[in-house]
């Protein structure tokens, strides 16, 4: 889906058209050759694991507020392991829970309370700074 949107904004390389062509079972590995040779074509560097994590991270918050995923949805893919570098990521990663189970175990707090703290932890995080080299 992201291939077709770059090519929708006009980032138009033969390996991304090929990207979009992918059907979504496609293998992991091919999409990551694919996805890294798309790139290359389009003279964008790849970000290293630390930065594409803390962009990721941003979209998750943003698609926290958005309401396409809920809080219980956070619990996953072991988010406590960035390396964040502000305090607007480390605010909201410090809110994630390691799993599911921990939610409702060792929060601490009520649902309603952790939800609330959480999206204003999300908005701060997409309000700041976008992350990059050096920040």
């Amino acid at each position: 889906m992201i291939a077709a949107e770059a090519l929708a904004a006009g980032l138009d390389t033969p390996t991304l058209c090929e990207l979009a062509g992918l059907p979504r079972n496609a293998d992991s590995r091919d999409i990551r050759d694919a996805f890294e040779q798309a790139l290359s074509e389009a003279g964008i560097e790849l970000p290293d694991r630390d930065l594409a994590r803390r962009h990721a991270l941003r979209r998750l918050a943003a698609r926290l507020i958005n309401g396409e995923i809920a809080p219980a949805d956070l619990a996953t893919d072991n988010w406590w392991e960035t390396e964040v570098e502000t305090v607007e990521e480390r605010s909201f990663v410090s809110l994630i829970p390691p799993c599911g189970c921990c939610i409702e175990y060792t929060l601490g707090l009520d649902q309603r309370t952790w939800a609330a703290e959480l999206q204003v932890a999300a908005l701060a995080l997409t309000s700041s700074p976008q992350a990059g080299p050096g920040h």
